[in-house]
């Protein structure tokens, strides 16, 4: 066996070295030493509405999938912002981003409560959601946007349930029993109820039941079981109409401040994208789940419901085909997004009714015998 010389026993022990450190470094995990990026949200709903806690389940998300290197915390309503000033907000980056409904920027453009109050022209809340993601929704929201030379990102995501058409001191029978209502809701829906004879006051959230304790409004809608019981309708009214058109089709908003959020890189800004898909599922499945249960103990607390009369729901339809043809005469991009609408919903909306069973019969077949 030859010997080697010093020299060549170095170089060996060199080689040696450096292949069990690339040895190493290659069964060592993959850490990445990005820094943290930390947003500031906003919700516009008070902590303890389940609304509210959607926006976390969002945020909580996007925290799991980023492993460290984007983090959002969610703030309720009124901690930096009143709810309704969210999306001056999130423009001006006082805060990173927000969560609430595009409803609530009704007063700057009467055509963004076109995503979520009225019938939509028939279709649910999943049916719009599809017309924004793949009817040109998006876009013209974008459009809109621009034109109020607000620099944000908008996902839209979470079908709502059908919201109840209001509650009441007293159960609305007819037509008749609006007129002068003095009543709580947002959006085109004030359109809607003020064409229908009722005192409108478009009130946030966290001011509806005490407005309603003190006399100042005599019926209110908010949304759902979940949010209506938490907020304590049934502590200060005892009846609630069942169904309405007046927001039949909405959904949430999660906005981020423009510059923050094209200043993610690519991978984040991904995560994000999947993470409102996600979270719009897992919304809608939670909603079933304590919708439901939250319906059982307001019965329990002794409050009634009733379903909304059908000459209600129809006058429903009068009233914002009177509010539409206004609107749409007066601001161009109301008529785009109608005429937008419109298109979509005659398509897809004959599909659904076309194919979709009946399910109140398999339901009624089980549980309502006799």
């Amino acid at each position: 066996m030859s010997q080697k010389s010093p020299s060549q026993r170095r170089r060996f022990l060199k080689t040696a070295s450096a292949g069990a450190v690339g040895a190493t470094a290659m069964a060592a995990p993959m850490v990445s030493m990005a820094q943290t990026t930390s947003l500031r949200f906003q919700s516009t709903w008070p902590a303890k509405d389940i609304f509210h806690e959607y926006a976390n389940d969002f945020a909580t998300k996007v925290n799991n999938m980023a492993g460290g290197r984007l983090k959002i915390e969610v703030l309720p309503a009124g901690a930096v912002v009143p709810a309704f000033q969210l999306l001056e907000a999130v423009n001006k980056g006082t805060l990173d981003g927000g969560h609430g409904v595009v409803a609530y920027h009704y007063g700057k453009n009467s055509a963004l409560a076109l995503w979520g109050s009225g019938p939509a022209y028939g279709m649910d809340p999943n049916m719009l959601l599809a017309w924004h993601n793949y009817g040109g929704g998006k876009e013209l929201l974008t459009e809109i946007y621009k034109s109020l030379n607000m620099d944000v990102q908008s996902y839209l995501y979470g079908p709502m349930p059908t919201q109840p058409f209001g509650w009441f001191k007293k159960p609305i029978a007819k037509v008749e029993d609006i007129k002068g209502t003095k009543f709580r809701t947002v959006g085109l829906a004030v359109d809607i109820y003020t064409e229908m004879g009722a005192a409108v006051n478009p009130l946030p959230g966290g001011e509806i039941v005490p407005a309603l304790d003190r006399g100042l409004i005599d019926g209110a809608e908010f949304n759902n079981a979940s949010s209506d019981r938490l907020l304590g309708f049934p502590d200060v009214v005892k009846n609630c109409m069942l169904q309405s058109f007046h927001q039949s089709g909405e959904q949430f908003e999660i906005l981020f401040n423009g510059g923050k959020y094209n200043g993610l890189p690519a991978e984040l800004k991904a995560m994000i994208d999947y993470a409102v898909q996600a979270a719009s599922a897992d919304m809608s499945w939670k909603a079933v789940q304590r919708n439901s249960q939250d319906y059982i103990e307001l019965k329990k607390a002794g409050v009634k419901f009733y379903k909304t009369p059908d000459a209600i729901l129809r006058a429903q339809l009068a009233a914002w085909d009177k509010t539409i043809d206004k609107k749409a005469g007066e601001n161009p991009l109301f008529k785009k997004v109608l005429d937008s609408q419109k298109v979509f919903a005659e398509r897809a909306g004959q599909w659904q009714n076309d194919y979709t069973v009946d399910f109140k019969m398999a339901w009624n077949h089980y549980f309502r015998k006799g």
